[in-house]
């Protein structure tokens, strides 16, 4: 008897596995363009530190229910749409020098890794990738609300995270040191299932 709970046992929650009531749900949500937003900031010769952002940003974010550690990221940033509320800057950072936007029309982002920090806060690992240049960088995050959009009535995430990078590390390296090299990122961002 004690030989046949000890094959049934193992067998019983092996099938469990294999038919999937045991294994965690895995959604994969949508950035919602409207909802979410990519600030930066820089130093301008220690006078100030002017604000620039992206807009129609998208991807998705793929989480399971066993752990949010498990969850992957993937970003598409459209450099067409830097605005800095200064036109003729804004039609600099699409140039060569900057962005080049035509040959680079896209900015992206993909995790490698996330780490939890306990108390909601999480390290995103990845590459962010500009003007073809990848470079490894660590997203500090919040997960401020998982569950059901109150307008949407669909499962919601949302989040937000900051990173500095170094700009001369992508080819943007114009006016260093008078003009910061660190950049300052700030993203929030909600994202529904489908």
């Amino acid at each position: 008897m004690i030989t046949m709970k000890k094959t049934l046992l193992p067998l019983a929650i092996g099938l469990l596995l294999a038919s999937g009531i045991a294994q965690a749900k895995t959604e994969t949500y949508h950035l919602d363009p409207n909802h979410t937003s990519l600030v930066f900031s820089w130093n301008h010769f220690e006078f100030s530190n002017p604000t620039a952002n992206f807009s129609a940003i998208t991807g998705t974010i793929v989480l399971d229910d066993a752990a949010i550690t498990n969850a992957k990221v993937d970003v598409t940033i459209p450099v067409k749409t830097v605005d800095t509320h200064v036109q003729a800057l804004n039609d600099e950072f699409k140039g060569t020098e900057y962005f080049d936007q035509k040959q680079y029309p896209n900015a992206t982002f993909h995790s490698t890794k996330i780490v939890s920090k306990g108390d909601n806060r999480y390290q995103a690992f990845g590459d962010l990738t500009i003007k073809g240049i990848s470079r490894p960088v660590i997203l500090d995050a919040v997960l401020n609300k998982q569950g059901e959009h109150p307008m949407a009535k669909k499962a919601a995430v949302g989040f937000n995270a900051t990173t500095t990078i170094k700009r001369s590390e992508f080819k943007m390296g114009q006016f260093v040191p008078n003009v910061s090299d660190d950049i300052t990122i700030s993203i929030s961002t909600e994202a529904l299932v489908k």
